[in-house]
């Protein structure tokens, strides 16, 4: 079988054979082998010639990129589009560009080392041609794909599809949606039959984004119709396996299934569809192969989106159905997706930036029932983003699913202590006093109040001041410029060889956040100052020169907290009452 780098290879030739001589730039011979070894990069010597030697490959690079550049850009349907699609390969030259990586084109450049500008022409040129293939086939919508007339009777006298199949379809195709919905009422297996079958076996790029419209609307009219792949009947059929492609279909792919995968039937011995419960011989895609690509695909979309407005919500939009998985849940924190999402928890105005803030936000609550999530939850920002979130939204849906995460952390770690010094008591009665329309959100809120104030109550002031300088969230909370907190648990600092003294002078040299190196300078003046040895101690831990190194930072309240533990350390304690005035 054809690898996708080689698939239709003598198809393209051939694009580009006809285009070139209708153009009459030159003859076949002269050009076609050596530029479609390198547009395959399969690059050799002989192919390209000596190095050195202008061969034809550079002859003729630019007048045929500019012909066919000239097509794309001037042409509605341009010929080397139409003619790829006709014969199915516009997928494959979409790929032609993800292909052309660095090493290809270094290699390129070793084997022509005196014609660096003729192989950056001709890199120009796969790279423009394929990424005006790519773009046209990025930018379809479900709507103009439905627009199109599909052949069924030229797959059924090839075979491709069965009478009953073709049936099926006439009576499904280019109806009203509410006869499509009585029809998948009365018949919804074998119409999803057919249409898996239809992946299977037919490859033309046309009829595959069709029939994952189809699907795409009929799953979005009804996500419920998902169960229908699980039904008993399509046991021996592989329902997860045909669902890989361009863009459009990647994007629609990974919508159903994720669909599919979330309203497969859950069983008490674990026994999963998908044929897996059949006798067949024939090997059927897995549930954990099928989970473990589209992580990894959703994965990447959240680092470097393959479409710049559509990528990333289409991700977050998968895993908000997919992370109710354990399975899911455990590949997803392997592959560190979860510092993925945090960035994504800020505040949103558009309803497009609503939405991806909700669903962000519903794979957070997913994750935060299981427990290594919650581990990087805990050391990570994600608290803070959530508390702003809560506090400035007012959509009910984004509130809803953040105090039910806030409720799930409450209990874990120390989550509780940063939540009382992120003002979340306080947010939490100014949320009670809005109008709601969800009673459970009320009850909520009222849970989240009552587990903060049992909380406050527990944790000792010191509790409370040790897991912020453990987890480096360092802030002007009250206990800090409060003399009787100092007073009362000076000899707390004590505990375990003074390890939050000496994690609090660490923060002095890791953090580059000001505000947490002035508390920092200002909490080793106040140790100086109520510790009896309080001086030798800071000075054992060589910490008088980290601070030093602060009087010239850029931030004027940086500087005058570190100045201010200097001078208690110089001075000493008898000093401190008259420097604090």
């Amino acid at each position: 079988m054809k690898t996708s780098r080689e698939f239709y290879a003598s198809d393209f030739k051939k694009i580009l054979i006809d285009l070139t001589l209708k153009k009459k730039i030159c003859r076949e011979n002269e050009w076609i082998p050596p530029v479609f070894d390198a547009l395959k990069f399969n690059v050799s010597s002989s192919a390209m010639g000596q190095p050195g030697q202008t061969g034809p490959t550079w002859q003729h690079c630019l007048p045929i990129k500019a012909t066919c550049m000239v097509e794309i850009r001037e042409s509605k349907r341009p010929k080397i589009l139409t003619a790829a699609e006709d014969r199915n390969s516009s997928i494959k030259i979409c790929l032609f560009q993800g292909s052309f990586t660095s090493q290809s084109r270094t290699r390129l450049q070793r084997e022509n080392n005196n014609n660096n500008n003729q192989v950056f022409e001709l890199v120009k040129f796969c790279d423009s041609l394929c990424f005006s293939v790519a773009m046209e086939h990025a930018e379809l919508t479900t709507e103009q794909v439905l627009k199109r007339d599909i052949p069924w009777e030229t797959y059924m006298t090839t075979k491709l599809i069965s009478g009953t199949g073709l049936q099926l379809l006439r009576r499904y195709d280019n109806r009203s949606e509410s006869h499509r919905a009585q029809l998948l009422d009365d018949d919804g297996p074998a119409y999803v039959r057919v249409f898996v079958s239809i992946l299977r076996d037919i490859f033309k790029e046309e009829t595959v984004e069709y029939v994952l419209a189809l699907m795409d609307e009929m799953l979005t009219a009804n996500p419920k119709r998902a169960r229908l792949f699980h039904d008993q009947s399509l046991l021996n059929e592989d329902t997860y396996e045909p669902f890989l492609s361009n863009w459009f279909v990647q994007e629609n792919s990974c919508k159903i299934l994720a669909l599919i995968v979330s309203a497969r039937p859950k069983t008490q011995d674990n026994i999963v569809s998908n044929g897996e419960a059949s006798h067949s011989k024939e090997k059927f895609t897995t549930l954990d192969d099928v989970l473990k690509g589209l992580v990894e695909w959703l994965c990447s979309q959240l680092k470097k989106p393959s479409h710049p407005s559509r990528g990333i919500p289409v991700a977050v939009n998968c895993l908000a159905a997919l992370l109710k998985e354990p399975l899911v849940r455990s590949s997803f924190v392997q592959v560190d997706g979860v510092k993925l999402l945090i960035p994504l928890i800020s505040p949103a105005s558009t309803q497009q930036s609503i939405q991806l803030l909700y669903e962000t936000c519903l794979c957070i609550w997913l994750l935060s029932f299981y427990e290594p999530a919650i581990e990087y939850l805990a050391t990570s920002r994600a608290l803070p983003r959530l508390i702003e979130v809560v506090k400035s939204s007012t959509k009910e849906k984004v509130v809803r699913v953040v105090v039910l995460t806030l409720r799930n952390l409450l209990p874990k770690g120390a989550f509780a202590a940063q939540m009382i010094d992120l003002g979340l008591p306080q947010i939490v009665q100014s949320l009670k006093a809005q109008a709601w329309s969800d009673e459970d959100l009320l009850d909520t809120l009222n849970q989240l109040e009552e587990g903060l104030k049992d909380n406050i109550k527990r944790l000792s002031s010191f509790d409370k001041y040790k897991q912020e300088v453990l987890l480096g969230h360092l802030d002007w909370s009250a206990m800090h410029k409060d003399p009787l907190f100092w007073r009362d648990n000076i000899t707390s600092f004590e505990e375990n060889d003074f390890q939050i003294l000496r994690v609090l002078i660490t923060v002095l040299d890791a953090s580059n956040d000001p505000r947490a190196l002035s508390v920092a300078c200002f909490d080793l003046s106040q140790f100086i100052q109520y510790h009896p040895a309080g001086r030798i101690i800071v000075t054992d831990l060589k910490a008088k020169e980290r601070v030093m190194k602060l009087m010239n930072h850029e931030n004027a309240e940086v500087t005058k907290n570190s100045l201010l533990c200097i001078q208690r350390l110089f001075l000493g304690a008898k000093y401190a009452s008259f420097l604090q005035a």
